[in-house]
């Protein structure tokens, strides 16, 4: 489909096959990794009778970006995106159904769901390299709003239906979490077509070396360390009221109950304020409005949680969350559209290792820091003056973004890249192309 061919809309995203049953699967494997979060956590909770033990099973998620995630991105772009997805999927198909099974000892139960957990990236890589084949120009921006907005909605239904499914019975929760991976690999398999990387030869270098390649390769692009530099900002803020829910909720309501739905209403309001967010957005704004909005979004994702300094009520305190990811959702589909723009084709499930794991380091580093600090000061406090903080970081990377002659060329030149004829793969350059231009505009 061309970029040409008309305005970009939802419909027209969404009238794309492939797209539409790539959608579908994600969305399967969604509902079910969220279903499955949170059976986990209640099932190791009642086999262990330890918070700790319970909390560390729902960290495990995070664990593989942290310890391997570039590397199993780099494998992902060595091999056919279609059929890394589905066998990814079979995998957790698999493990999680094994996880389910009556009598697994604590240690078997952590062991499968690092397994699990460890087939994410290369999947989650696959998926990014894939979509750009599928959607082209603004139709990857608006096909990309619909599914950050279509997995915060997998998300509230995900973990609404396992903390409800998991009070009755966690391991019915588990099996119907690998009935959806089993669902997601057979509409991959049906529905998508078994696209190869691009822009790349035959000719591979070493594993090890071509992870570096996918650092190097944002590093020394101005455009895309911009942007890398502004993600890992905001999501550094932006993730702070999910991670501090429960927390917060304790020190505004009177009684466990209270504290229950309160803590239920700041976690989802995030989510609500990314679907909106993305759809509003997506709708109202050219994609050339989106991109020059992208450092705005991003100084406003901090500055919505700036008045919890003032110990503000639950609905307030949900109001700003839902502001948070409202603003957030105004920026990341552009951001992300703007990356793939710029980044080389044969560079895309490496790079987007980089990214993810960036996102995860920034989002775990803030919560446990958030949280310590929470245990000396009082929550609003310590939540306001780190956002106060998000505020200033934004704005200075804000105001070091890439002007609009530079994204530009950046654009141009690797459109011109993308195009040739691929042949022995080489080191990414050591110098940004757009650096090295002289009399560029500097925004």
């Amino acid at each position: 489909m061309s970029a040409d061919e008309g305005p970009a809309t939802f419909r027209s995203v969404l009238a794309h096959r492939e797209y539409r049953y790539l959608l579908s699967a994600n969305v399967f494997s969604w509902i079910g990794d969220y279903l499955a979060r949170a059976a986990v956590t209640v099932l190791v909770l009642h086999h262990s009778g330890s918070v700790a033990l319970s909390a560390a099973s729902f960290a495990l998620s995070y664990l593989p970006w942290l310890v391997g995630g570039p590397v199993l991105a780099a494998i992902a772009e060595r091999m056919p995106f279609r059929s890394t997805m589905v066998a990814c999927d079979l995998i957790r198909m698999l493990l999680i159904g094994l996880i389910a099974l009556p009598g697994m000892p604590i240690w078997g139960m952590f062991a499968l769901l690092f397994g699990t957990a460890m087939a994410n990236p290369p999947f989650q890589a696959a998926r990014s390299a894939l979509l750009p084949q599928v959607l082209v120009g603004d139709r990857l921006v608006i096909g990309l709003a619909l599914q950050q907005s279509t997995g915060q909605a997998a998300q509230i239904v995900g973990f609404a239906a396992g903390s409800t499914l998991a009070g009755i019975d966690p391991r019915t929760a588990l099996m119907v979490n690998s009935v959806t991976f089993g669902i997601s690999a057979l509409l991959i398999r049906l529905g998508v077509h078994d696209r190869r990387p691009v822009g790349i030869s035959q000719t591979r270098r070493p594993l090890l070396r071509e992870t570096g390649d996918g650092f190097r390769i944002i590093w020394h692009s101005r455009v895309m360390r911009g942007i890398a530099v502004l993600v890992f900002a905001t999501m550094f803020f932006g993730v702070v009221p999910e991670g501090l829910a429960a927390g917060w909720a304790q020190t505004l309501a009177d009684d466990r109950a209270e504290a229950g739905w309160m803590q239920a209403m700041i976690m989802i309001a995030s989510p609500v304020g990314i679907i909106l967010g993305g759809l509003v957005v997506g709708r109202l704004l050219s994609a050339e409005q989106r991109r020059r909005s992208i450092p705005v979004f991003a100084v406003l994702t901090p500055l919505a949680l700036v008045p919890a300094i003032f110990a503000p009520p639950v609905y307030l305190v949900s109001l700003m969350a839902f502001a948070c990811g409202f603003m957030g959702a105004g920026m990341f589909p552009a951001a992300n559209g703007l990356f793939v723009e710029v980044l080389p084709a044969g560079y895309r499930a490496r790079a987007f290792g980089v990214m993810q794991t960036g996102v995860q380091v920034s989002q775990g580093a803030a919560v446990l820091a958030t949280g310590v600090m929470a245990e000396r000061f009082s929550l609003p406090v310590v939540v306001g003056a780190w956002s106060i903080g998000g505020v200033l970081l934004t704005l200075a990377v804000a105001f070091r973004w890439p002007s609009n002659t530079e994204i530009s060329q950046e654009i141009e030149e690797n459109r011109r890249a993308n195009a040739s004829p691929p042949g022995p793969e080489a080191p990414p350059p050591q110098t940004s192309r757009v650096e090295s231009t002289k009399g560029a505009e500097h925004g």
